[in-house]
C-alpha cells in the first residue's frame, strides 16, 4: 500500500451534501454544502438530483485545489438496500441498480453510493460504502413482534454504532468481538442496540416507531389510539407519518427539536421543558434497561453517543438511573465522515474482508 492514500467521502442528506477529503485517515478538507428548496424542487425525485450534486462536489473540489483524478478511493454513505451484514462493501452494478430503482426505499443517502460509483468508474478507481442503516444482525428471537404478519426489522444508525463500538474497544485494548455493549445513539432519532460479541442482536427500529421518543420522533405509542387516529378521517397517511417522524417527540411537546434551545429553556426556569426532557431520558433508560436484562446483565459498558450526548442535563439524568448498575461511557457526537474513512482503512489494512453485495 502506498504511503499516502487520497480518499473522498460523500454523504448526501435531504437538504445538504457533505464531502470530506482525506489523506490516509486525516481529514484535510470537510465541507457541508446546503441546498435550498428552490434548488431541489426542480428535480422530480431524489435520483434525478445526481448530476446537480455531482457538479457541486466537483466545484467544491476545484475551489479547494483538489484534483479528483488523484483520488484513490471514493466512499459513499450507504443507502436503503436489502438487509446486510455489517462491513465495508464494494459498490457494484447490482447495488446501483437497487438504489437507482429505489427497490428498498427512497432516501437522499442512496445518492452516496451512486455518486461515488460514477466518479470511481470515470477515473478507474474503486467505490465503497460502510455499514448502511440496513445492517441486520438480529437474533431470531429479537425478530418476533407479537403479530404473525409483522416481523421486527433492523434499521438503525449502524455506521455510528459500529464506529463507536470499535473505537471504544480499541481504547480499552480489547476486540469488539470480545465485548457486550449497549450503545444508545441519541440524535434526531434514537436507536439503542445490544452489541453482543461483535453483532447487534437487538435494536429498536428508529424509523419504524419503536423505542423511546426523540427530539423529533414519537417512538413507541399505544397502538389502539394510533388506530383510532388513522381511521378518524381527520388525517391522511402522510399526515400521520409526519406526526410520527418529524413532528413527534420534543417537537410535539415543546415545538422544537433543537437540544441547545431546550437546554436554554430549562436553564431559564421552564419547568415544562425540564419535564419533557426528563420523560425522554426515562424512556431511554427503559429501553437500555430492557436490553440489559435481555443480556442477563452481562454488559461491559453502556455507551451514550450522538448529538444529544452533548446535552449535560439529559446525560446527568440518564446517569442517575444507570450509574449504580453498569459502567456508563459518554462518547458524544456523530462523526460519520471519519467513520466512513475508518471503514475503508479496515479493509485496506486487511483487518476486515471486503464485503460483496
Amino acid at each position: 500500500m502506498k504511503n499516502k492514500i487520497y480518499s473522498l467521502v460523500i454523504n448526501p442528506g435531504s437538504t445538504s451534501t457533505k464531502i470530506a477529503f482525506f489523506i490516509n485517515q486525516n481529514v484535510v478538507i470537510s465541507q457541508t454544502i446546503y441546498h435550498s428548496n428552490e434548488e431541489l424542487k426542480k428535480y422530480p425525485n431524489i435520483i434525478s438530483q445526481t448530476p446537480f450534486r455531482k457538479q457541486i462536489i466537483l466545484q467544491t473540489l476545484t475551489e479547494n485545489n483538489i484534483n479528483i483524478s488523484k483520488i484513490d478511493y471514493f466512499v459513499g454513505r450507504g443507502g436503503l438496500l436489502r438487509p446486510l451484514k455489517s462491513g465495508t462493501y464494494l459498490v457494484n452494478d447490482q447495488m446501483i441498480d437497487d438504489l437507482v430503482n429505489e427497490r428498498y426505499g427512497s432516501h437522499a443517502s442512496n445518492l452516496g453510493a451512486i455518486i461515488a460509483y460514477d466518479f470511481a468508474k470515470q477515473y478507474k478507481k474503486l467505490a465503497f460504502i460502510v455499514d448502511p442503516v440496513v445492517v441486520d444482525e438480529l437474533s431470531d428471537i429479537a425478530r418476533i413482534s407479537g403479530l404473525k404478519e409483522i416481523k421486527r426489522r433492523s434499521i438503525f444508525h449502524a455506521l455510528n454504532h459500529k464506529s463507536i463500538a470499535k473505537n471504544y474497544a480499541k481504547a480499552i485494548e480489547k476486540k469488539y468481538e470480545e465485548l457486550n455493549l449497549i450503545i444508545a445513539h441519541l440524535g434526531g432519532g434514537i436507536s439503542i442496540g445490544l452489541h453482543q460479541k461483535g453483532k447487534v442482536i437487538d435494536v429498536n427500529d428508529a424509523l419504524g416507531g419503536e423505542g423511546p421518543f426523540s427530539p423529533e420522533r414519537a417512538g413507541g405509542l399505544p397502538v389502539n389510539q394510533i388506530v383510532d387516529m388513522c381511521f378518524s378521517g381527520n388525517y391522511t397517511k402522510q399526515e400521520i407519518m409526519r406526526k410520527l417522524i418529524g413532528d413527534g417527540g420534543l417537537v410535539s411537546y415543546l415545538g422544537t427539536n433543537d437540544g441547545v434551545k431546550v437546554r436554554q429553556m430549562i436553564y431559564a426556569g421552564d419547568k415544562e421543558a425540564n419535564f419533557y426532557l426528563e420523560a425522554m431520558a426515562y424512556q431511554i433508560v427503559k429501553e437500555i434497561g430492557g436490553l440489559y436484562f435481555a443480556a442477563k446483565g452481562e454488559i461491559d459498558a453502556v455507551i451514550l453517543t450522538g448529538g444529544s450526548a452533548h446535552n449535560e442535563i439529559l446525560i446527568k439524568t440518564i446517569n442517575e438511573y444507570l450509574g449504580h448498575l453498569v459502567k456508563v461511557v459518554i462518547m458524544p457526537g456523530e462523526n460519520e465522515m471519519q467513520a466512513l474513512v475508518e471503514g475503508l482503512f479496515r479493509v485496506l489494512n486487511k483487518e476486515e474482508e471486503i464485503m460483496t453485495y
